[in-house]
This record gives C-alpha cells, sequence and structure tokens, in this order.
C-alpha cells in the first residue's frame, strides 16, 4: 500500500526534508520527564524551561544535532546513601526537540532546579531574484560547438 504523503503535491517542490522532519517528530518518544514550558519571551526569542530539581550543572548535557537540541542528564551513583523511602527520582533523561532552519541556542542557565534554555530566531530575509528568459534562437546556437581548429577526419 502507498504511503501517503502530506506533501505530495505537484506545486510543493523540494519539502522531502520537511517530511522526514515529521516523521522524526511523530517517532519521538513522548515519556513526561522531565516537565517543560517553552514559551515566547520577545518576537524573535524562545525559552525551554526544563524542571531538572536535583540534577548539578556537571550532570547535564545540551547538544544541537543535526538540527535536533538534545537536553540530556544524568547523575552519578550514590551508593554511600541508605535510603528508607525514595520518592525523588534520579533517573537519567533525554530530552529532544526538533528546530526550525536558522533557529539558533544562545544561552543556558541552571537556576532552582530549573534549565533555561534561550533560542533566536532570526527574522527571515526576503529573497527576490530576477531570472532571465532567453529566446529560442538563443538556444539553437547554443546546440553542438563546433571546433574550428580541428583537423577533418
Amino acid at each position: 500500500m502507498a504511503r501517503l504523503s502530506l506533501f505530495d503535491s505537484p506545486f510543493l517542490l523540494g519539502f522531502e526534508e520537511f517530511e522526514r522532519t515529521l516523521d522524526r517528530i511523530s517517532k519521538m518518544p513522548t515519556e513526561g520527564y522531565p516537565p517543560y514550558n517553552i514559551e515566547q519571551v520577545g518576537q524573535d526569542r524562545l525559552r525551554i524551561s526544563l524542571a531538572v530539581a536535583g540534577f548539578a550543572e556537571a550532570d547535564l548535557s545540551i547538544q544541537v544535532e543535526d538540527r535536533q537540541l538534545v537536553v540530556r542528564g544524568k547523575q552519578p551513583e550514590d551508593g554511600e546513601r541508605v535510603y528508607l523511602h525514595r520518592g525523588i527520582a534520579a533517573r537519567q533523561f533525554q530530552r529532544s526537540f526538533v528546530l526550525a532552519d536558522g533557529i539558533e541556542v544562545e544561552a543556558a542557565e541552571l537556576d532552582n532546579g530549573m534549565l533555561h534554555i534561550d533560542l533566536v530566531r532570526p527574522e527571515p530575509q526576503a529573497q527576490i531574484k530576477t531570472v532571465k528568459i532567453k529566446s529560442g534562437a538563443s538556444r539553437s546556437k547554443r546546440g553542438k560547438a563546433i571546433d574550428v581548429d580541428a583537423e577533418p577526419l
């Protein structure tokens, strides 16, 4: 059975990358840990805030991999503690966010158990390109090249 595509229109040329991005998003795990917020803090600015209580700066890493923001957290094992009750999760996590073209990670800050990641989205510049139209007569002149200096066979 053929797969239906959102971009299966003759008017949408070159949108294969968008389709691959949508596939990647749909296959991402939907685990809810750690919880996060995404807010718009300016016309061209975004902020992702993750609740990472219990994680130190050294336990966290932020990387941009192939237009994907990946936040990882891993706490070192503490074999010296004996818990009578353990209700605070101390597990590793990986949270991914797909970034649109042009979005850049500007800064990250860990503050009171919240990891804030600031993103900036530069304003797209309008591009206008004029394509010169050649007439059919100039096209026929471009046909086969004749080498004037070639010796006859």
